[in-house]
């Protein structure tokens, strides 16, 4: 008996199996397209589930006993369906400019803060709810014709199980969700005039589906007994794949996004919430919550920094059999016993909490003709660092008070990196031996539900392996909070130069 978990991205899937002690056994990853233009953001959400089943042969061909499979997706993104669950359209993506003047005309109606105050979520269009508002005014024929309205993990669960049924935390990201009565809000549908029977059945995370169809078993070489178990958004998951259950301790997701997300005891205070853009999402554990303090380019920022100006450095690091990232820090002290003085802003691909301004751009200051590739990039990782230290200061007031950080993601790998963000959040961060906590903590909560562990607890002390602990320094974070004072004001001086209008 082994246990899986299907974790679901925007542009590809991967179903990773585990041994029923929580050893990792084999991965299989398939790729699916996004179009994006400036108009229309989408995929094809039936080229989503071809992709799930392609994965689901690839391991049911090699591992048959699999006794459950845990699925989490990534959120907002919706489709509606006929009876059968075939798409009427392609679905829409979070990004999707759409559903931007309906947002607002919700907000009108109810008022931002009343809508906060159910939903845990600030208004946004990013949201579902907006963008169902947007399908029913302006293609009334889909609408009119569809019998479901799927996210995408309930949606793969209602094809793998015929069940049509969705966990707290992904439901939450429709904004159309009451987080403390665990319910779809009557009156946000009804002041949206979306029919609620459209909605899948909310279920706590790790809740039993189903055991897969035959058909699906037939075509995938899995049996008919392989349960299929409803898991959660991936921030989540990744969240339970860290093992953080507590408000002791917050995750550090240090990949393509970094995001730091603190788990809630109770109900954090939902004003604070609302000023700072951050989203109070119900947890794996009734009666706790947790948020997202993040940054659309975490690693992806470091990405770039090596793509665009370490070209010359990537040859010599290819002579040398190591990462450009390992070459281009080996070119600083380690760990770093300086800062570099520049600031980077990272809104290179726009501004996450707490500005949520996809119009805001990426700034260095203080480059000089002495600045080389390996100062950029410290002051990249550095900028990462001072806009997670923002975070922070701006969620002070909503009762968190973690004590360590555990970091998972391809950035926990990077010795100077976490030693970095220790110095600067001045707290101890555990780098996690698990760059794919969110695969992690789908297949524990599967391994809770199939009878492999006992509970949380048990689930982690098989399956969450720590790498190392990185202490901060008291010396350098008293630096990087001096330099962290003229930080703070950077976005403020600069969003209106970005801004012709504003100039004029």
């Amino acid at each position: 008996m082994r246990i899986a978990g299907l974790d679901i991205g925007t542009t590809g899937c991967k179903l990773t199996v585990f041994e029923p002690d929580g050893r990792y056994l084999d991965q299989a990853y398939q790729a699916y397209p996004v179009k994006r233009d400036s108009k229309e953001h989408e995929v094809d959400a039936q080229a989503i589930m071809d992709s799930v089943l392609l994965v689901m042969k690839e391991i049911g061909g090699k591992y048959q006993d699999i006794a459950g499979i845990g699925v989490t997706s990534f959120g907002e993104t919706f489709v509606l369906t006929d009876e059968k669950g075939i798409p009427l359209h392609r679905a829409m993506l979070y990004t999707d400019p759409r559903g931007a003047k309906e947002c607002q005309e919700l907000q009108n109606q109810m008022g931002g803060k009343n809508i906060a105050s159910i939903t845990g979520l600030k208004p946004h269009e990013m949201y579902s709810i907006s963008k169902l508002m947007w399908m029913k005014q302006k293609k009334p024929e889909i609408y009119t014709r569809a019998k479901h309205c799927f996210l995408i993990e309930d949606y793969v669960i209602f094809h793998l199980t015929g069940a049509a049924v969705i966990d707290y935390s992904l439901a939450s990201r429709t904004m159309a969700f009451d987080i403390t009565s665990l319910r779809w809000s009557e009156e946000i549908f009804k002041y949206a005039d979306i029919d609620m029977h459209l909605m899948s059945r909310p279920v706590p995370a790790g809740s039993f589906a189903g055991n897969i169809l035959p058909k699906i078993a037939e075509e995938t070489g899995l049996t008919r007994t392989t349960q299929i178990v409803s898991i959660s958004h991936d921030q989540v998951a990744a969240a339970v794949g860290a093992g953080v259950f507590g408000a002791e301790t917050a995750v550090d997701g240090a990949g393509t996004v970094e995001c730091v997300t603190p788990v809630y005891d109770q109900l954090p205070a939902l004003d604070v919430m609302y000023d700072g853009n951050y989203a109070v999402v119900p947890y794996i554990i009734q009666g706790k919550y947790v948020c997202y303090a993040f940054s659309y380019t975490g690693g992806a920022l470091i990405q770039w920094c090596v793509d665009t100006l370490a070209k010359k450095e990537k040859e010599l690091a290819a002579e040398m059999g190591i990462s450009a990232n390992e070459y281009l820090e080996h070119a600083f002290k380690e760990p770093p016993t300086e800062p570099t003085g520049m600031l980077v802003l990272p809104h290179f691909a726009g501004a996450a909490t707490p500005y949520m301004d996809t119009g805001a751009k990426g700034v260095i200051v203080g480059l000089t003709t002495g600045s080389t590739v390996s100062d950029i990039y410290k002051a990249c990782m550095e900028g990462v660092g001072y806009e997670m230290m923002l975070n922070m200061e701006c969620l002070e007031d909503s009762g968190i008070h973690f004590k360590m950080l555990h970091a998972t993601g391809g950035g926990a790998k990077s010795k100077v990196w976490m030693q970095m963000k220790a110095d600067m959040l001045n707290v101890p961060i555990t780098a996690l031996k698990t760059a794919d906590a969110g695969t992690v903590g789908s297949a524990m909560l599967t391994g809770i539900a199939v009878g492999c562990f006992k509970n949380l607890e048990d689930a982690k002390e098989h399956m969450v392996e720590k790498a190392e602990v990185y202490y901060p320094r008291l010396e350098m974070h008293e630096k990087y909070a001096k330099i962290y004072k003229r930080y703070r004001k950077l976005y403020q001086a600069v969003r209106p130069l970005e801004n012709e209008e504003e100039c004029v």
